[in-house]
């Protein structure tokens, strides 16, 4: 019985240590911790702010250069019909050299400011069909050309850097 009034006593005193230890833990933070978890959350709140604020930099920018694309492919369509009725004229017959010269510049002036903007011309016969770019309006059997090979080209297609302004209408070979 000895033994276990002396275990007693041992237990009740780490009782007693265990909650001077966790009084010490419940202690109110003193005023250097305040100003320094102030300080913290200010430091915290100053780093959100200056990423919110590059965000909306770079959402602004790229809003801009998207703006600047749009405005410029619009224009570029109420061209397009244009180039397509210089298109046409150059493949007509023409006994008048002179007419034929005059549209040959003028489709040449075109091409190279349509090209001053960034915008592209494609689809040509013999390169692989892509639906991305292409509007199969015809599908033709051909054993001289490869398989989804754009056969012959109706209409030409355009692109603005990535974006695609006008799809090419062309017949593709099987």
């Amino acid at each position: 019985m000895s033994k276990k009034k002396q275990d007693a006593p041992e237990q009740t005193e780490e009782v007693k240590e265990e909650t001077k230890e966790e009084k010490e833990e419940k202690k109110e933070p003193t005023e250097l911790e305040k100003a320094q978890q102030a300080q913290a959350q200010e430091h915290d709140q100053y780093l959100r702010l200056a990423a919110e604020y590059d965000n909306f930099r770079k959402r602004s920018q790229r809003e801009k250069d998207s703006i600047y694309q749009n405005a410029v492919a619009d224009t570029a369509k109420k061209f397009l019909p244009v180039y397509d009725n210089l298109q046409r004229a150059l493949k007509n017959e023409t006994a008048d050299e002179a007419f034929k010269k005059g549209v040959e510049m003028t489709m040449t002036e075109l091409t190279k400011i349509m090209e001053g903007v960034g915008i592209r011309p494609f689809g040509a016969a013999g390169e692989p069909f892509d639906p991305e770019k292409h509007n199969a309006v015809m599908h033709v059997d051909d054993e001289a050309l490869g398989e989804n090979t754009v056969a012959e080209v109706f209409q030409t297609g355009f692109t603005l850097g990535d974006k695609v302004i006008r799809f090419a209408m062309v017949k593709v070979a099987n």
